[in-house]
């Protein structure tokens, strides 16, 4: 039966000699510390080159982001202003142009409470409408999100949306791969 090498290899040794003495282990570690404080000038170095090449990629990308938001504020004008042609009068949320897609997004509802929480308790549990309390008799504003017109009857409650975000996406294409 043959038998298998199943020893690991070693690791080669260092080219570097072991200190024989003291004055030897004190002088390496003299030139562990030389090592350290140059690695720490390098980094410093290098986080300062850094710092000045996004400086001025920031600078050189300000104006860039100032007229994309000019062009989007644009954009919004024309898009509010042509909402029912493009929309198909609200039967969509969105519009693809030939170069991209701008959308209407409805931002989620939300609960506003415009007395203090201890009132607006009160008349929830006057009400009988315990499902809009927590446990730890805090306002549910999600169980009041989920029955928006029952909670709206809640002197103190409105039920609102905090808006719509108006988005632009471009289409972007990514270069063919070449035929092997």
């Amino acid at each position: 039966m043959a038998r298998t090498n199943t020893s690991k290899t070693k690791t080669p040794a260092s080219a570097l000699p072991v200190p024989q003495s003291d004055a030897a282990a004190s002088e390496a570690v003299a030139r562990v510390g030389e090592l350290q404080r140059e690695l720490a000038r390098r980094e410093a170095d290098m986080n300062d080159a850094l710092a000045a090449i996004k400086a001025e990629c920031e600078e050189a990308a300000a104006p860039l982001k100032r007229e994309v938001a000019e062009r989007t504020q644009a954009l919004k004008a024309y898009c509010e202003a042509n909402r029912d042609r493009l929309t198909g009068s609200g039967k969509v949320k969105f519009y693809d142009f030939p170069a991209g897609k701008i959308a209407w997004r409805a931002r989620p509802p939300k609960v506003t409470l415009r007395d203090k929480v201890d009132v607006i308790l009160t008349r929830i549990k006057a009400l009988g409408l315990m499902q809009f309390v927590r446990v730890k008799h805090e306002v549910d504003k999600e169980a009041m999100l989920a029955e928006p017109d029952l909670a709206a009857t809640i002197t103190g409650v409105s039920i609102g949306s905090a808006g719509e975000d108006f988005v632009v996406e471009p289409f972007e294409a990514a270069l063919a791969e070449a035929a092997s």
